[in-house]
């Protein structure tokens, strides 16, 4: 029971004031705190609430948000009711099902369910508000939260105004990026594109079932409920208002109204009555006392000064039920709903069942003015209510004028707004809603395999990314392999993120980095050697492919023989030299033109930096960007947008490439010469392997980028080891291999065929596990620099020294007669090894009376210089 407390004081306390626009930084001391139901008849003292201790709209006195203590009690519980619910899910699942979330006490379970049944399509759908941004933010879960969400299919609203607040949080907060999508059936869907999948946004508004509404209200008790309310109140005009007793539905807001209404229009004092039922709200602790407290003393000073004026009546949800509230909206005139921060609020849709028959004959002619709604703007059902009197509940004088209105309003307008009203709770129906939303769901493009998915991240960090399953990490021993046996190699490494921390992590060090006021990072002493290593085998040939200035590679690099470098994203290109320290010679990728394009994009970029803040322009030899990584994301975005359309334009007669990077790429617009990737320049050094190396055609490819800039270098380099994995099957003959990922952008490779071997192998490698044109990944920098050093040391153990076994020969030496040295030990079948504890000490019989040279490595460096090309030895080793 204390575990559901804390579950309903995380939703209560702390979710439910964010969702509605609440983050209040100071609030007074919580006193009490009992944990009972508090008793309706009893009267309630202030700052007494049995969730007083879960109000969590304030700063918590000593902990803060989150790490830990009674923040992180609430935030346990409510994962745990997220667990249960998960493992009830799956109990209950089948293979095609519909999941379909109601409520933001689940947000976070589509991230437990995703884990266990990635197959399934997951809907959630919110009935409450979500605030913007500015107020979202303040939660200390915000992308636990957010990505709990995004793990689901497709995530529903009442109004487009919500999804617009979440999709902008998710923008703002995580970096995504959102828009139109195409879907399976030719048109196009909203939604966020997010680790290679796009989440669905949906918004429609709930309706009500007509029919089971008419049925409650023919139904006997209703109709003598109706009676009696409308003899209670005989000649007056009814307004009804069923609200919860917080501050939040605006209560005290409507009395005000009223009082101010009489004191304008006194000849209405008498003739109409405010029947106010006030749901208890126990769970919002304070704010439910205070309001009580306040409504309580508006209505004794409203029927002191005009008696029987306002009806109050409090109770407990379970007692305005469907049929009660039918009741009282049958029986009212006009319906009041002056919330200042409202999800779904489905009674002024009740309220216009109840009074259809006013549009009949009948209804005209029973002389009172009824089915009238004055709804607040915040209510989200005023989008769908057009026929209603919408008021901002802030501003008293428009409520007083809605009270007139209604009173006053001519026959033919309140006929004209009955209809209107009606047409919206007689067309979208629940079950129309219902349909509509799951249809959506159906409709994702989602493949049932759970093997077409693959996921990242632990705990609530847990994403599911939107590539096959079977993109799996780099089998190092499968690269060992295939490096071993060719004898022309490429090794293809990005600088920046891949062989060396990235630069670009923290904005504040990009920042420092571009402005040249701190130093870049430099290659550690052991990657050093192992790229000297790397170059020092004939069989290969080594670049780094970095869009970094000449420069800069050459400082830190230069100093390694037989390194080749291509500067800024291929532009650049010095070839392997054995050569070191000094100048490099360095030759262009494409001819040099005319460079006059920079100054007018530095200008046109200049205009946009000093009205963007944050922004700022970074220059290198051959490409000028502008940076608004640091700027507000929408707008920034919106300039980004306008910068591209206004460079294209004005260089449109320079051969010049304008590149867009979104916000999850890190936010720039970059300028530089057309036709320069690492892609191409992939293909141009393989062209040039030949005739510059003198090398056969090409049977191995080790490339390993990070980011956006190496995708063109991973992808052309996948395409090429599929061609000539195409070619040895159509050689051999075999099965066809499966196509490649939709994602990936096709290029011509086919100018590179004769440079290559039909038995290449090709490994292509992104680091860290996301959406990539690349067939593999490894973790980080270190697992690089691990597989580097790998490749190393199966270099050096092709220097073989005879005379010695290896520990994974001991399981065959029972069936293999021959030793490793350079001469057998001859034994027949009724001899064999005597295999000892000790790997010092192994015995054969004495076959010759003449001692072996055969022996056992103590240790594994003796192993390791000394083990013969097997391939079967790589699988033990790596």
């Amino acid at each position: 029971m204390r575990s559901f407390y804390r579950y309903n004081g995380f939703c209560k306390g702390v979710l439910w004031p964010i969702l509605h626009n609440v983050a209040s930084v100071y609030s007074t001391p919580q006193t009490g705190g009992n944990t009972e139901k508090p008793d309706p008849d009893k009267d309630i003292e202030p700052y007494d609430s049995q969730y007083a201790e879960y109000s969590m709209d304030d700063v918590a006195q000593g902990p803060i948000h989150g790490d830990g203590g009674r923040e992180g009690e609430l935030w346990a519980a409510f994962t745990a009711v997220n667990r249960h619910f998960t493992d009830v899910i799956i109990q209950c699942f089948n293979e095609g099902d519909l999941i379909w979330i109601h409520g933001f006490h689940l947000m976070i379970l589509p991230s437990f369910l995703t884990r266990r049944i990635s197959m399934a399509k997951i809907g959630i759908f919110l009935h409450t508000p979500f605030p913007s941004s500015e107020i979202f933010r303040t939660l200390w879960c915000r992308e636990d939260l957010l990505r709990g969400m995004l793990n689901a299919d497709q995530v529903g609203f009442h109004l487009f105004e919500y999804a617009r607040h979440f999709l902008t949080c998710c923008r703002r907060l995580l970096g995504l990026n959102y828009g139109m999508f195409p879907d399976s059936s030719g048109g196009h869907n909203l939604a966020i594109d997010t680790n290679g999948r796009h989440v669905s946004v949906t918004s429609i508004h709930a309706g009500v079932e007509p029919p089971v509404l008419h049925q409650v209200l023919s139904h006997k008790s209703t109709c003598d409920r109706v009676a009696s309310i409308r003899n209670q109140f005989r000649g007056k005009v009814i307004f009804a208002a069923i609200d919860r007793m917080e501050s939040l539905k605006g209560i005290p807001l409507k009395l005000i109204a009223l009082e101010r209404f009489l004191q304008r229009c006194p000849e209405w004092a008498g003739k109409i009555v405010v029947v106010q039922v006030g749901i208890s709200a126990f769970e919002r602790g304070d704010d439910y006392t205070k309001t009580r407290n306040e409504i309580i003393s508006m209505v004794t000073n409203i029927n002191n000064r005009w008696p029987g004026t306002v009806q109050f009546q409090e109770c407990a949800e379970s007692e305005m039920r469907l049929q009660q509230r039918m009741a009282l909206l049958r029986a009212a005139d006009v319906v009041m709903v002056t919330t200042i921060r409202d999800g779904l609020n489905l009674i002024p849709l009740e309220f216009t069942i109840a009074h259809l028959d006013a549009l009949t004959e009948q209804g005209r002619n029973d002389g009172r003015k009824r089915g009238l709604c004055i709804l607040s703007e915040f209510s989200s059902c005023t989008r769908v209510m057009r026929g209603a009197l919408h008021v901002n509940p802030w501003k008293i004088s428009e409520i007083a004028t809605a009270f007139y209105q209604a009173l006053t309003m001519s026959e033919d307008e309140r006929m004209r707004r009955i209809s209107i009203a009606s047409e919206f709770v007689t067309r979208v129906t629940t079950q129309r809603w219902a349909l509509a939303v799951m249809l959506d769901l159906k409709g994702v493009q989602k493949n049932e395999d759970a093997g077409k998915y693959a996921g990242a991240g632990l705990g609530l960090g847990f994403r599911l990314l939107g590539m096959d399953s079977k993109f799996n990490s780099l089998d190092a021993n499968s690269v060992a392999r295939a490096y071993r046996s060719a004898k022309s190699r490429l090794i293809l490494l990005d600088y920046g993120g891949t062989i060396l921390a990235n630069d670009n992590l923290d904005q504040l060090q990009r920042f420092q980095f571009v402005k040249k006021s701190r130093p870049p990072s430099v290659p550690t002493e052991g990657l050093i050697s192992t790229l000297k290593e790397l170059c020092s085998d004939h069989r290969n040939i080594v670049f780094v492919v970095s869009g970094k200035e000449r420069h800069s590679l050459t400082k830190t690099l230069c100093h390694i023989p037989n390194l080749g470098l291509a500067a800024e994203h291929g532009m650049f290109v010095s070839w392997p030299t054995p050569k070191v320290g000094g100048k490099r010679r360095w030759e262009t990728l494409v001819p040099d033109q005319d460079r006059s394009w920079r100054s007018i994009a530095t200008m046109i970029m200049e205009v946009y930096t000093s009205r963007t803040h944050g922004s700022y322009i970074e220059e290198t030899e051959m490409k000028v960007l502008w940076q608004y990584r640091d700027a507000d994301p929408e707008f920034g975005y919106l300039q980004s947008r306008e910068l591209e359309d206004h460079l294209s334009n004005v260089l449109r007669g320079f051969s010049v490439d304008i590149l867009h990077g979104g916000v999850e790429e890190g936010g720039y617009v970059e300028v530089r010469p057309k036709g320069v990737n690492k892609g191409v320049v992939s293909m141009h050094i393989i062209k040039n392997m030949e005739k510059i190396f003198n090398k056969g055609k090409l049977e191995f490819a080790l490339v390993i980028g990070d980011d956006h800039c190496d995708e063109p270098m991973l992808s052309v380099m996948r395409q090429v080891g599929r061609r000539a994995s195409e070619a040895h099957i159509a050689k051999k003959g075999g099965q066809p291999l499966a196509p490649l990922p939709a994602t990936i952008a096709q290029v011509d490779v086919s100018s590179c065929d004769e440079y290559i071997s039909s038995n290449l192998r090709c490994f292509t490698s992104t680091v860290g596990k996301k959406p990539t044109a690349a067939a593999n990944y490894v973790n980080d920098v270190e697992d690089v620099h691990e597989l580097l050093e790998s490749l190393v040391k199966v270099t050096t153990r092709e220097t073989v020294h005879s005379g010695f076994y290896s520990v994974v020969d001991l399981k065959t030496m029972d069936d293999t007669p021959t030793s490793p040295g350079p001469e057998a030990v001859k034994f027949d079948a009724q001899t064999s090894w005597q295999r000892s504890l000790s790997m010092c000490q192994l015995h054969t019989p004495d076959m010759s009376g003449e001692p072996t040279d055969a022996r056992v490595s103590n240790n594994l460096d003796d192993f390791l210089g000394t083990m013969e090309e097997d391939g079967e030895d790589d699988d033990n080793f790596f």
